[in-house]
């Protein structure tokens, strides 16, 4: 399997580690290319990586995968131009930025190619027992929480110079953490309708959003939803209400606990497991012939979501 990242961020390094040892485990062969900016030639390269390219035009045309994982304001641009340069994509979340969406209008996508846009939430075993588990149509109300501070995202680089904190650079925190309207997709659908407050009210030194609160409307359920940048202390939890029981699904310590009935289920929490896991589910794609559950047309629905459009 030949491969290329675009970009080589912290996401890229994980990916890196996590394909090389699924590709050892699996017996396949793996080559993997890299193309990142002129002025980042400087900075460590991970363990893997076979040839550096600082030019698009000299990237070989024959990939496998291409992955995507440069800042979000440039992944439509990099899959216009780097189209044919693979078989298959996998593209980091979000898909684009809301204004460049109508760039991926541009592209003639092939039938037999994989387009895939990362939910690695959807492989965390917090959220995958709630989807075995739990009958979307017991649910009357959710709610579900993403809160955590910016500064502590990225140790040792300065947070105020990362693509979360600007806008133009596609930060803003309904869409940098987008995993939550995926998951509340994947698990009940799209809402009917969906009201939203955005903004800034925290003394973080940015001018993306520092907030995102939206309310939408099923047909026979409410879910509410919190995403913030300035928690201090991280919650992830997603709350699932029925009339028998309140289930509780903390992703970030791996328990599902039912309230009513004193129940407490421990899950698995190693860092890597989920995102491993869904490397595992791409490359069975492209060997399968199959579709992704999270195509652009998908991504692209749950990021004007992210807007309080439906």
């Amino acid at each position: 399997m030949k491969i290329c990242f675009v970009g080589i961020g912290s996401i890229a390094k994980r990916h890196i580690r996590n394909i090389s040892e699924i590709c050892k485990e699996r017996g396949t062969e793996l080559t993997i290319d890299a193309l990142r900016r002129k002025d980042s030639r400087g900075l460590d390269l991970p363990d893997g990586i076979d040839r550096v390219y600082t030019d698009e035009e000299e990237l070989p045309g024959d990939y496998d995968v291409i992955f995507i994982t440069n800042p979000t304001e440039y992944h439509a641009d990099t899959l216009v131009k780097l189209h044919d340069r693979s078989k298959h994509f996998f593209i980091e979340k979000p898909v684009a930025t809301l204004d460049t969406i109508e760039t991926l209008d541009k592209i003639s996508f092939r039938e037999d190619s994989v387009y895939y846009v990362a939910c690695p939430l959807r492989y965390n075993d917090v959220i995958r027992y709630l989807k075995k588990e739990i009958d979307p149509e017991r649910v009357i109300s959710v709610r579900s929480i993403s809160s955590s501070y910016l500064p502590d995202w990225r140790p040792g680089t300065d947070y105020r110079k990362s693509y979360s904190a600007h806008r133009d650079m596609g930060g803003g925190v309904g869409i940098d953490l987008i995993h939550e309207w995926d998951y509340l997709t994947w698990f009940f659908g799209f809402p009917d309708s969906v009201k939203s407050f955005t903004g800034k009210i925290s003394g973080l030194e940015i001018d993306s959003d520092d907030h995102a609160i939206y309310i939408a409307r099923y047909k026979n359920m409410i879910a509410e939803l919190h995403l913030d940048y300035f928690g201090r202390q991280s919650i992830r939890e997603v709350e699932l209400f029925t009339d028998e029981d309140t289930i509780i699904g903390d992703i970030i310590n791996g328990t599902v606990r039912y309230l009513k009935e004193g129940k407490t289920v421990s899950l698995q929490k190693e860092r890597d497991a989920y995102q491993k896991r869904e490397l595992e589910y791409f490359l069975d794609l492209i060997e399968g012939g199959k579709k992704p559950q999270n195509d652009v047309e998908n991504a692209i629905k749950v990021l004007k979501l992210t807007q309080g459009i439906v």
